[in-house]
């Protein structure tokens, strides 16, 4: 019998990693798994609370058990130090993402916006940026297609630059989450 008390998703510049963590509230057990494969477990234990450290990718997390009441808990998600809401915050904010359908496969394509790092399903790409008209292209390849990230300036402090990607000359919206 599973006792998966808590799923997350995360959603990094690599990919998406899903946690799972299972905590029996009787004999104290937790397992955490990251995209199904168990990092870590602890059949028997005495303290039904506290905390559970661990990495996903470059991410630093901590798993928070807390009662709540009687013998009901709480479990929470820090991320880098943030809750998980938080951190994805901040992710929108650092990380432009595009999901596409290419060569009978998904893609996911995603710029670190602080480093300029082209990420594709999972993988930094070899780029090369050049000027245009309108602002800069970054260049790379999607296995035999061409595509590039096109930033330009809005001209409003407020919204910034606009990022755009381009495959085959086909422009790819934003994913929504």
């Amino acid at each position: 019998m599973s006792d998966l008390v808590a799923t997350w998703d995360i959603a990094l510049s690599d990919g998406v990693h899903k946690v799972e963590f299972e905590h029996g509230t009787t004999s104290g057990k937790r397992i955490i798994r990251v995209d199904g494969k168990e990092i870590y477990r602890q059949d028997w234990m005495f303290k039904l609370v506290g905390k559970e450290y661990f990495q996903v990718s470059k991410a630093k997390c901590c798993i928070s058990i807390d009662a709540v009441s009687g013998f009901a808990y709480e479990y929470t998600l820090d991320v880098n130090g943030k809750p998980l809401k938080k951190f994805q915050e901040n992710q929108s904010k650092i990380m432009k993402c595009w999901v596409l359908y290419l060569g009978g496969n998904d893609v996911r394509v995603v710029l670190e916006k602080d480093t300029l790092d082209v990420w594709v399903n999972g993988r930094i790409v070899e780029t090369a940026g050049e000027f245009a008209d309108d602002g800069t292209e970054t260049h790379f390849e999607i296995g035999s297609h061409s595509a590039y990230i096109k930033a330009i300036t809005t001209g409003k402090r407020r919204d910034g630059i606009v990022h755009q990607l381009f495959v085959d000359e086909v422009e790819i919206p934003l994913a929504t989450d």
